[in-house]
């Protein structure tokens, strides 16, 4: 507990606030949901080491540090403290265990650095690049993100961004668009020749990327893992140079997972997710169904069928 108190002092907040998730709709009736917590960037789990012992027969150079968030379940003074620590323990061990599973499946997730229980707190390595949000041109997070000391250009800078969502319309060249331009992502291939009209390109990457989350939810749910809170800003776009692909979608943010097996638990997983391009994203609303076409052709006819219905039956009983 002390270690993870000493690390949590080190750390650079970047994200704080509480969330409650309470959905109304006959389709998503009784899911509630409350979550409080802290999220702190480090430069590296361990202190850069001041001696080296290389082997003889090596010239290599140690390995870059990698930077790691830390997130902080903070005791919740409203609870009784045996409920309280007894929640937040369940809830860090299965947010853990749902992390190494669905790596274990071929899940691209954050790789888990630290767990401590009682201290409340879960590490994992920071991924590198853009929300799906952002390169759909969504802007911030609705939370409030506190940014501070980060070395840019030589210098430090501070600055706080407001909790309002700066929208930007859907064609602009935001700098996760720019990035997979600049690759030449188009039709999940890399062609740097093509010359591609604005509006074309712009087309095209996104109806990749939505192939691309179809396929990396697919591989989730194989696993029997409901993700929770499934938005935009919880899938990650994190460029592979040298990799099969050009990029990879990264999900984030397992705090809410849990497992399950039935077909609504499934649908409600994508009906969060299609109610977040609605909300957030109105003009990529349409390019959803190809996420929904991709899941459904990674997963299976037979398990797709039974999540169809149950999506369908609850966008009828949301409109009604």
């Amino acid at each position: 507990m002390a270690a993870s108190t000493s690390l949590l002092s080190q750390g650079t907040l970047i994200k704080q606030g509480a969330e409650a998730v309470r959905n109304d709709s006959h389709f998503l009736q009784g899911v509630s949901h409350t979550r409080v917590q802290k999220v702190y960037a480090l430069p590296s789990l361990f202190p850069e080491p001041t001696i080296y012992n290389p082997s003889s027969s090596s010239s290599s150079s140690p390995s870059p540090p990698t930077p790691v968030i830390l997130k902080h379940r903070f005791i919740k003074t409203y609870r009784h403290p045996t409920l309280d620590a007894s929640l937040t323990s369940q809830r860090l061990t299965f947010e853990a265990r749902a992390l190494a599973r669905a790596a274990k499946a071929g899940v691209t997730v954050p790789k888990v650095v630290w767990v401590d229980e009682k201290a409340g707190v879960i590490g994992m390595e920071r991924i590198e690049g853009w929300s799906v949000r952002e390169v759909l041109g969504g802007g911030a997070e609705g939370e409030v993100e506190i940014i501070a000391e980060q070395d840019i250009g030589g210098e430090v800078e501070n600055k706080i961004e407001a909790t309002a969502v700066r929208e930007e319309p859907e064609e602009s060249e935001n700098e996760g668009l720019k990035a997979l331009k600049n690759l030449g992502v188009t039709e999940g291939k890399i062609s740097s020749s093509t010359i591609l009209v604005r509006k074309s390109w712009i087309k095209s990457i996104l109806e990749h990327l939505m192939r691309s989350i179809g396929a990396a939810l697919a591989r989730l749910h194989k696993t029997m893992i409901i993700h929770g809170d499934l938005t935009t800003s919880n899938m990650m776009v994190r460029l592979t140079p040298g990799g099969p692909g050009p990029y990879e979608i990264v999900l984030i943010d397992f705090g809410l997972s849990f497992q399950a097996q039935f077909p609504e638990n499934y649908a409600v997983d994508l009906y969060v997710l299609e109610r977040a391009f609605a909300s957030t994203h109105p003009r990529s609303e349409k390019l959803y169904a190809g996420v929904l076409e991709t899941y459904a052709e990674g997963l299976g006819e037979k398990k797709w069928k039974p999540i169809q219905i149950k999506l369908k039956d609850g966008q009828c009983l949301c409109i009604e």
